[in-house]
């Protein structure tokens, strides 16, 4: 599916895009920001956004709605919860099902009730499944809507990476302020592409002719003209993975806002940036995830039964296709990486575990880097230490020292069965779980 082919078929190629990026561990691994902590990234890029302060305690949000009511003159400000999903305006807060997750506010009550209602609480929305998240913090800011709806103009803005072209790619529409899937499912005409060409700048003439397509003249040409390039100039230097402003917002006076902002960064690209790397928010991502991650772990859940444990992506991603060919669902993507030993296989032992639905594990390293023996070595020492593991473990050891591995395995009196090939191990795991 893709929505740079201009059909409808293309309707969920961002979102396709992203979760390929997002669960590609070790090469397209991103780290989410807030839409605070992305707006202020902006600001050194002189990207105009709309004004606002983040607040994790209701005083500091009545606080903060004061300050941007005296700033900008008018008692009209704007609540939102902070989480790393969209559509937080038409999601609703679990325990409070009245309030959404982004309030229009007018006076300091209005702030202290809403406030009240969404911090500490949890907001469903349609990105976060039932289960929600919940809300640490909140953004007061600024109302952005102080004209005539005829006045102002709302437009969608991204940024991102086209894998087939191997080039930068801008997607804009005039339909901001909407889910851009449905933009592309329903009206596809009404998405722009322009693409740029890796290790060169934006050019003078594609800004142009991105304001020209915004059907923009006179100042607000000039201001979006300013505002792509500079836009652009953020998502390089940041090295972020995509970048989203939706809506971009012409007010009447013809200023160009990024009312909201959604920003990933390039996890590979963090050792340039130690300060992004802090502003990493561990409450919002999978609790699982991040232990992996303290243990140099690639790891992401999936929603099979299969536990996987593996060296190197590729192997990862073949050993997946192969439980998925023998009819398994697998339960996870493992990289325990080339430097596997003891502590780094019991680490993703207790974490494959912790998944209730995990029915086998299959453990399919290649011993090139790492020696079978000393994986097998780990495994033993694993099973014994943690004790108790009550589902099958099928080990598929080939490379250096294979033959040593298999002995070690095979006199260790554990319940873990071996296999040679992998389809072998692959039959093995789903014989495994049918007998569950």
């Amino acid at each position: 599916m893709n929505v740079l082919s201009g059909d409808k078929s293309g309707a969920k190629w961002i979102v396709d895009t992203h979760a390929f990026a997002l669960s590609s561990p070790k090469f397209f691994r991103s780290m989410n920001l807030h839409e605070y902590q992305a707006k202020e990234l902006l600001k050194r890029y002189n990207v105009p956004t709309q004004e606002g302060i983040a607040a994790e305690k209701v005083d500091d949000a009545v606080n903060a709605y004061k300050q941007i009511a005296v700033n900008n003159g008018t008692k009209f400000a704007v609540v939102k919860a902070q989480i790393h999903a969209g559509g937080r305006g038409k999601g609703r807060m679990k325990e409070v099902p009245d309030q959404s997750g982004v309030s229009v506010v007018k006076s300091a009550e209005d702030v202290e009730r809403v406030a009240k209602n969404i911090l500490g609480n949890t907001l469903v929305t349609i990105q976060t499944g039932a289960a929600g998240k919940k809300v640490h913090k909140i953004l007061v800011a600024q109302d952005m809507y102080y004209d005539g709806p005829s006045e102002r103009k709302e437009f969608y803005l991204s940024i991102l990476l086209d894998r087939a072209k191997k080039q930068n790619v801008i997607m804009y529409s005039t339909e901001g302020g909407m889910d851009i899937e449905e933009v592309a499912h329903n009206t596809p005409d009404k998405i722009f592409r322009e693409w740029v060409t890796p290790n060169l700048p934006l050019q003078a003439f594609q800004a142009r002719k991105i304001a020209f397509n915004f059907g923009l003249s006179g100042e607000a040409f000039k201001n979006m003209v300013k505002f792509v390039t500079n836009l652009y100039n953020a998502y390089v230097g940041l090295d972020c993975s995509m970048l989203e402003i939706n809506p971009l917002f012409k007010s009447a006076d013809d200023k160009i806002i990024a009312v909201d902002c959604k920003m990933n960064l390039d996890e590979n690209a963090l050792m340039r940036h130690p300060d992004l790397a802090d502003m990493r928010d561990k409450n919002e991502e999978d609790p699982t995830e991040v232990e992996a991650g303290e243990y140099n772990l690639n790891y992401v859940k999936l929603d099979g039964n299969v536990g996987c444990m593996v060296n190197g992506a590729g192997l990862a991603m073949a050993t997946m296709d192969m439980i998925k060919l023998a009819g398994g669902e697998p339960a996870n993507f493992l990289d325990v990486g080339g430097t596997a030993n003891a502590q780094t296989v019991e680490a993703g032992f207790r974490i494959i575990l912790k998944d209730p639905n995990v029915k086998a594990i299959l453990i399919n390293i290649f011993g090139g880097i790492v020696r079978c023996d000393r994986v097998a070595a780990g495994v033993i020492e694993a099973y014994n230490k943690l004790g108790n593991i009550n589902i099958p473990i099928i080990v598929r050891l080939q490379g250096t020292n294979a033959e040593q591995a298999k002995e070690l395995i095979v006199n260790s009196g554990l319940k873990v069965q071996s296999a040679i090939l992998l389809s072998e191990a692959a039959e093995l795991v789903q014989k495994a779980v049918s007998a569950n």
